[in-house]
């Protein structure tokens, strides 16, 4: 099976779970992106995993490569779990993923079953044709979602969503070391310039910030996963693709 990610750093969060629930069953895991040494990839090529986490981009490098038996690594595979599938629905990355899909299934020789998770989609039909490709409307699909056929939902309702217009980064890094003290926090900016910006401003605020972007050695943005994983780090802020950060906000007394 594969387990198809927007993002690395979900995949290494997801990793050790994913070991640990396959282990129970004496089934495998193993991760597969830019940052997995080649060592390690080699020894993923020489002992398949029942699962391999991995990105569009990752799986496309490894359809390419002439250092994958394609038809031998995949000839077992039966699923492609797609996950945070919204993220990419009608984005470039999500006609990417698709052709890349289609691209498998020809190396396989058959079908593949295709399953999208997703716990922020409003349109999850639409969303389903979209995500069976070029089978849509050919093959058996079904939306499973409990929720939506229930006509009393017992589920509490969506929370508030509240939307601030900060105008500028330094006014971003004001607000955010003001409030949710105590609390860790995610900040997603648009480029790696933003983040790097942003975590001045917030280092000098008293806000013990780590960042995690591309330009980063592994071993940096490996340290900034670890600590924000750590119930130790008591507040902090972290975005996504381009920022990683936690950290303490100086005064705070919550846990």
């Amino acid at each position: 099976m594969l387990y198809v990610c927007p993002l690395k750093a979900l995949l290494n969060n997801l990793l050790p779970r994913l070991e640990t629930y396959a282990s129970w069953l004496g089934r495998t895991a193993a991760l597969w992106h830019g940052d997995v040494s080649s060592a390690r990839r080699k020894g993923i090529l020489r002992a398949r995993p029942d699962i391999l986490l991995t990105t569009p981009e990752s799986l496309e490098s490894m359809l390419v490569s002439a250092n994958v038996d394609h038809r031998a690594f995949f000839a077992g595979l039966r699923s492609i779990v797609v996950d945070e599938v919204h993220a990419f629905a009608g984005d470039d990355r999500g006609w990417h993923l698709l052709a890349v899909l289609e691209r498998l299934e020809r190396v396989v020789g058959r079908p593949v079953q295709r399953v999208g998770l997703s716990a922020t989609v409003g349109n999850p039909e639409q969303l389903l044709g979209w995500l069976q490709g070029s089978g849509a409307g050919q093959r058996m699909a079904q939306v499973v979602a409990p929720h939506l056929r229930e006509t009393a939902p017992t589920l509490p309702p969506p929370g508030d969503i509240q939307l601030d217009h900060v105008g500028s980064l330094e006014n971003a890094a004001t607000v955010i070391s003001a409030l949710h003290l105590g609390e860790k926090r995610l900040v997603f900016c648009e480029s790696r310039k933003q983040v790097e910006e942003l975590g001045e401003s917030l280092r000098a605020k008293g806000v013990t910030t780590f960042l995690s972007h591309a330009s980063l050695s592994i071993d940096e943005r490996g340290r900034s996963v670890t600590v924000c994983s750590s119930r130790r780090v008591r507040a902090g802020c972290s975005p996504l693709r381009h920022c990683y950060c936690c950290g303490r906000v100086a005064g705070s007394r919550r846990s």
